[in-house]
């Protein structure tokens, strides 16, 4: 499955310079193969499971937020992608518009 272009991505590995552009669920496995390998962390191997056994839209769109989510958590995501797929939950007693006031 191919996403739309709209929903490509560039994630990068740890140490290496050059991104790599994350097309499908087939990219984003090999990509997660390759972390695995590099960074040997449990979080990382039960996220490969989960997105080697996605079989359905949804189970498919739930490990890609996960994986989106574990690369910005790493910084591994450009800003400009994190911003448009990354949900960052505000607090329930969080007020927008305090973030504007001016502190004393």
């Amino acid at each position: 499955m191919t996403f739309p272009y709209e929903r490509h991505f560039d994630a990068r590995l740890p140490l290496v310079d050059t991104a790599v552009r994350i097309t499908s669920l087939y990219d984003a496995q090999v990509f997660m193969r390759r972390w695995v390998i590099r960074d040997k962390d449990r979080n990382l191997k039960a996220l490969l499971r989960r997105l080697e056994r996605a079989n359905s839209s949804a189970r498919i769109a739930a490990a890609m937020e996960e994986f989106k989510r574990a690369l910005a958590a790493h910084a591994l995501l450009p800003k400009h992608a994190r911003s448009s797929w990354v949900r960052l939950e505000a607090p329930a007693d969080h007020d927008p518009a305090e973030h504007h006031k001016e502190r004393p």
